[in-house]
């Protein structure tokens, strides 16, 4: 059994997904693969929500290339009982999924104009799908750019696609990381650090941000102290997700739902929920 219909998914019923590959990214992240049939379309930025029998549910962003469609990948830091139990799978292993939900990332308002992806951490798994599609449409975008931070060398996620890209003559990546080691040659130092030295047209910008909501917010200063408007600046904002649907209210942030409303917004219309204390 290495393919299933990934039509048949639902709202709520998961359907079975059998285990084709696994690879460890680090010590504590994973990426699991499975086959579909073709017909399990989505958008980058968009999640499912993947289960194992007994253990629980969690929303995980997909981080595949979005248009090859007879693959997906979830890319899943161990982290808690259900993230880590899922780790302990391997090949042929079957979870449940249904998906995939939430608001894609806006590609098309960066349309002739400058994008820049910046990621935090993990926050580059639901960003890697972005990347393969803004590539793949490469001639929209004026220069694209991609500054990533991570907590030190030895946590930087997708480290062979981060060669690959680093190398293109139409992409500019930059990468920094919080604690350096002897053998790191690169930049030291918070990924605001970067966004201070990026150029961009400041009119003409999109800039789309995932990474620990601490980085996000101070990462929307930044760019918004160099001119970019809130309206162009996009966060993945992704909590206490459980339904996927906007029902049980487990994401609810103010009035907006983020399973259903989100997970992509932007920051002129979530800022002011990340200001209210302890919502």
């Amino acid at each position: 059994m290495d393919t299933l219909n990934a039509g048949s998914v639902s709202a709520m019923l998961p359907s079975a997904f059998p285990i084709v590959d696994k690879d460890w990214e680090l010590a504590d992240t994973y990426t699991l693969h499975f086959a579909t049939d073709g017909a399990f379309d989505f958008d980058p930025g968009q999640m499912v929500m993947i289960s194992q029998p007994g253990v629980g549910e969690v929303p995980i962003s997909i981080s595949s290339n979005p248009d090859v469609h007879d693959r997906m990948s979830l890319t899943i830091r161990g982290s808690g009982s259900v993230t880590r139990a899922l780790g302990r799978l391997d090949y042929g292993d079957v979870v449940g999924i249904r998906g995939p939900y939430g608001t894609p990332w806006p590609l098309d308002t960066a349309i002739d104009q400058d994008l820049m992806i910046i990621a935090g951490g993990i926050g580059l798994a639901p960003l890697r799908s972005l990347i393969y599609r803004a590539l793949a449409r490469r001639s929209d975008f004026r220069n694209l750019t991609l500054l990533y931070g991570s907590r030190d060398p030895q946590s930087l996620l997708f480290e062979r696609e981060l060669h690959e890209w680093r190398g293109r003559f139409d992409m500019e990546v930059e990468i920094t990381v919080d604690r350096s080691s002897p053998e790191w040659m690169g930049e030291v130092g918070l990924v605001t650090s970067l966004v201070d030295r990026a150029r961009f047209s400041e009119a003409d910008a999109v800039a789309m941000v995932c990474g620990p909501e601490i980085m996000m917010h101070f990462v929307g200063i930044a760019l918004t102290d160099k001119g970019m408007h809130p309206d162009n600046i996009f966060f993945s904002m992704e909590r206490n997700m459980k339904c996927g649907i906007g029902l049980c209210g487990h994401c609810q942030l103010g009035a907006e739902f983020l399973c259903k409303d989100g997970p992509v917004f932007s920051l002129s219309r979530i800022e002011p929920l990340m200001k209210v204390e302890e919502l």
